[in-house]
Order: C-alpha cells, then structure tokens, then sequence
C-alpha cells in the first residue's frame, strides 16, 4: 500500500485559529522537526503543490536511496509563519512571491527562483445550482468561498474582484461580496467545499480545478480582469540538511520537474 508522503500541517496559531492540517497525518511537533534526521529532507510547500510534489518525491527516493522525503503542504502563509518562529524545514516553496520576499528580507531563505506561475479560475459544484455559466453572473452563487487575505489565492481574488468591479460597476463588487460565507486559510479548503455542494462557486488555481476532476466545473476568469500567481523556492537558511534541500530545488528546476509541473496544469519557466 502506497504510503502517505505529506506530513500533517504544525499546530500553529494565524490570526487567532487553529490552522487544520490538510493531511489525514498526524501533525508533528514543532521539536520533532527540528530534530529532522539527516536522512529526511522535509519540503514546506504551497497547498496547491500537493500532486506535483508527491510525484517528484517519489522520483527523489528513487534518486537518494534511504532518504525520506518529509511534504508539509498548507498555505503560504502559514508556512512563513512557521519558518518565522523557528520551526526547520530545508525547502520552502510558496504560492506567491511575496511570502517569500518577506522570509529573504529577514535573512531566513537563500536566492529564491520562480519555478512555475497557475491561473486562478473559478470553480463551481459538478450540479452547479447557482446556474453560473460565465463570471459575469458570479454574484448568483449566493454561497461563495474564497480564501483569507493573506493567502497567496485570496490576495489575488482581491485583485480579480477589484479589476472586475472597475469594468462591471460597484454593484457587482458589492454583490459578490455580500456573497461570501467563508474565508479559508488554503486553496484546497476552498477545492474541498465546493467540491462537497458547500459552496455554490469559489476561487482557486487551474491546477486544483484539474485534480478535482469530475467533481467541479470551471468558469474562466476574462483575461482583462485575471493575475498569474508566480511561484518561487528557495533553500531555508537554517535547512538541517542543505544539500538534499538544493538536491529538491535542482529536482524542480529540471526538465523533469517541468514535465510534472506542466503535466498538473503549471506554466513554467524555459531553462
């Protein structure tokens, strides 16, 4: 039976709240990852990484006989946060650059590298009862889940509903604000409610819409009003194991790494 890859999400607290793993795993201490063997590299990494990394992880235990590769997958974020306070990780890839700019500015990450950029798009139940057929009409999902502010996907929302709103009047802005019945601290809460009928409509990447399958349906974002999430990676300054960290990095860098990448649904970037 094919084991699970991604730790649980560390126990910390962002704006007050708990955050929840996003794994069935049990969530390691904080000492516990300190304490990570030299034959572990462990990777925090952006939520919507989630397939892609699990793929390349096996490629590296392939590649590292006897080394374990340790994914905690969560927000941006909360990742930072974590790196922040001491937690150790040897890899932090983020879901936007601006997590990781501010990790380089306190010294906490080496020479960062964007390694793809995904589009948000709006998804919305398989049985779509809003009856959304484009987003112009995204003020009928009387139910939408977008993702907190500081959430790499949730910052570009803002940006998204903001230049919407500029083209389509204050009334639509207004609208699909009133709308909104839930903020969560990664994509795949937001994946993971609409794609159970909790949510008529939500905001994610391409890429989650794409593992998702069956079980959503897209409505394309109007390239007048939609971002490119980029995202970059970087070695972690106090990395327990800084080469297998640059090890991972280089794995992702490479045409390998950009085959699985561009297989999830990521744009990357040419060597």
């Amino acid at each position: 039976m094919k084991r699970l890859r991604s730790i649980g999400l560390l126990l910390v607290v962002v704006l007050g709240v708990a955050a929840p793993a996003i794994t069935a795993a049990a969530a390691p201490s904080a000492d516990a990852v300190k304490a990570a063997p030299a034959h572990e590299v462990v990777v925090f990494a952006a939520a919507s990484l989630k397939e892609v990394f699990e793929r390349l992880a096996e490629d590296f235990e392939a590649e590292h006989p006897g080394v374990y590769v340790a994914l905690q997958l969560a927000g941006s974020q909360e990742l930072r946060t974590q790196i922040e306070n001491g937690a150790k990780a040897d890899v932090f890839a983020s879901a936007d650059t601006r997590h990781m700019t501010a990790l380089q500015e306190a010294k906490l990450v080496g020479k960062a590298e964007v390694f793809a950029s995904n589009e948000p798009v709006v998804i919305v139940p398989a049985a779509n009862p809003a009856r959304i057929g484009r987003f112009e009409e995204l003020a009928k999902a009387k139910r939408l889940i977008v993702a907190t502010p500081e959430v790499p996907i949730g910052n570009y929302t803002n940006k998204i509903l903001a230049n919407a709103t500029k083209q389509l009047g204050d009334a639509f802005g207004r609208h699909v604000e009133a709308n909104v019945v839930s903020r969560e601290l990664n994509v795949r809460q937001i994946l993971a409610k609409v794609s159970l009928g909790e949510g008529d409509a939500g905001f994610v990447y391409r890429t989650d819409a794409t593992a998702a399958g069956e079980r959503v349906r897209v409505i394309e974002i109007p390239p007048a009003f939609n971002v490119v999430g980029e995202y970059p990676i970087a070695v972690v300054s106090s990395a327990p194991n800084p080469d297998l960290g640059q090890a991972w990095v280089s794995l992702v860098l490479s045409e390998r790494g950009r085959v699985v990448l561009r297989g999830a649904g990521f744009k990357v970037q040419k060597p």
